[in-house]
């Protein structure tokens, strides 16, 4: 090998590096930034709880915002995946602020949404801005996206490994080299250690009793992930479904909204559904020890996909996650098991059918849960997959593998 392939080889691998370091630190800090904002917001809300009734008029500062200056980053995650798939021309960095703000004000006023969106598109709108001050070409500008996805989810759940791997696997592995799967790595740690530097903390959740392995609980294992896919399921036809019926209706986007809020106002504030606006992280928590209504999960899948639906901003995991974990908890009165490991399985599982990462989810749960319920996860995560349908929460997800084939051949045989 010449000095000069050494240098080049040098280099390029410095240079990687360098992207990764910048991406995780920038995507790490504007998390860090981002949740201690939202932590902020929520509490306003919560001892502020009159300020529900202004969730229209935060709808329409949302509504307003995209039409006149975001129509090109409107899609969120979505663009995200088909500038991976087709790249065509660089994300706006406005994607970033525009986000932020969309997502704080859904909180402030009460909207039902998440977390995880928010972090996802602003990595991605930093990570790309790589593209020209490194004059990279398309194929590069596929692990920039990589990397932004990976330090987005890294960053905001405070799980390296699972956001290094939902980055790869929420795109299929699709045409995915060895340097992209280091890189990534690389980059959520940092975005992970960034987010540890400036001190902020995240949601800690415990499984203390683990039962034995046995055919019994493998079964009820079974069945909870069979019930988590079907949720899943369930959740991402909602999702599209307020969508289209409010683009149908609604032909003014910023009206979309607006009147979505006036409904969420009145159910949240006026008929007393405060349990389901925001994150619900409490609610999550509490699933862990005490046992849920059999409808709460149904409520969160009404709420969320309203919400999102209407045109208000966030994420769908953290909801996702309140789906699973109430699931799982209301599942206690039926299925033998510690409601602790039924709501910890519903948390991961749900998540995994309806993103169709269920690699992903089995790690996230261990890094949030420990290694010792990882049997019982790898399961439900794995039946949750299959039984959720052919269609996730991203539209422009491409599906493939296994899941892929199943749905296929059984489309064929109808």
């Amino acid at each position: 090998m010449t000095s000069q392939k050494l240098k080049e080889i040098f280099l390029t691998t410095f240079k990687w590096i360098l992207i990764c370091f910048l991406i995780g630190i920038l995507s790490g800090s504007a998390s860090a930034f981002f949740l201690v904002s939202l932590e902020w917001v929520t509490q306003f809300r919560i001892h502020h709880d009159w300020i529900v009734w202004l969730l229209p008029f935060g709808g329409l500062i949302v509504g307003f915002s995209y039409y006149y200056w975001g129509k090109s980053v409107v899609k969120g995650n979505n663009l995200l995946l088909e500038e991976y798939e087709k790249p065509k021309k660089v994300i706006p960095f406005k994607m970033a602020p525009l986000v932020l703000l969309g997502t704080l004000i859904t909180h402030l006023f009460g909207g039902s949404a998440g977390r995880e969106g928010t972090a996802v598109q602003m990595g991605g709108a930093i990570a790309d801005q790589f593209t020209k001050f490194f004059n990279l070409n398309n194929s590069e500008r596929k692990v920039l996206i990589i990397l932004g996805i990976s330090a987005g989810f890294a960053s905001v759940f405070g799980t390296p490994l699972a956001g290094a791997i939902f980055a790869l696997e929420v795109l299929y592995f699709s045409k995915i080299n060895i340097k992209s799967v280091i890189l990534s790595f690389l980059v959520a740690y940092t975005a992970y250690f960034t987010v540890e530097f400036w001190q902020v903390k995240h949601t800690h959740y415990s499984i203390p009793d683990i039962p034995e392995i046995n055919l019994h609980n493998i079964v009820y294992t079974c069945i909870v992930g069979v019930l988590s896919g079907f949720a899943a399921l369930l959740f991402s036809r909602s999702t599209h479904f307020w969508s289209s019926l409010f683009s149908k209706n609604i032909k003014y986007p910023p009206l979309r909204p607006f009147i979505g809020g006036i409904i969420l106002a009145i159910a949240i504030a006026g008929l007393g559904f405060t349990k389901f606006s925001g994150l619900g992280v409490p609610v999550i928590v509490d699933s862990f020890s005490n046992q849920n209504q059999w409808y709460d999960f149904l409520l969160k899948i009404v709420f969320t996909g309203f919400t999102l639906g209407a045109g208000f901003k966030g994420g769908e995991v953290t909801p996702l996650f309140f789906v699973g974990a109430t699931l799982g908890s209301a599942l206690s009165a039926i299925i033998p098991m510690p409601i602790a490991l039924l709501a910890g399985i519903g948390f991961v599982a749900v998540f995994s059918g309806a993103t169709h990462t269920p690699i992903t989810c089995t790690i996230m749960g261990m890094e949030l849960f420990g290694i010792q319920p990882g049997i019982f996860i790898a399961i439900a995560c794995t039946i949750a997959y299959f039984s959720s349908g052919s269609v996730g929460i991203y539209k422009s997800q491409i599906v493939k593998g296994a899941k892929y084939k199943l749905y296929h051949k059984i489309n064929s045989n109808f």
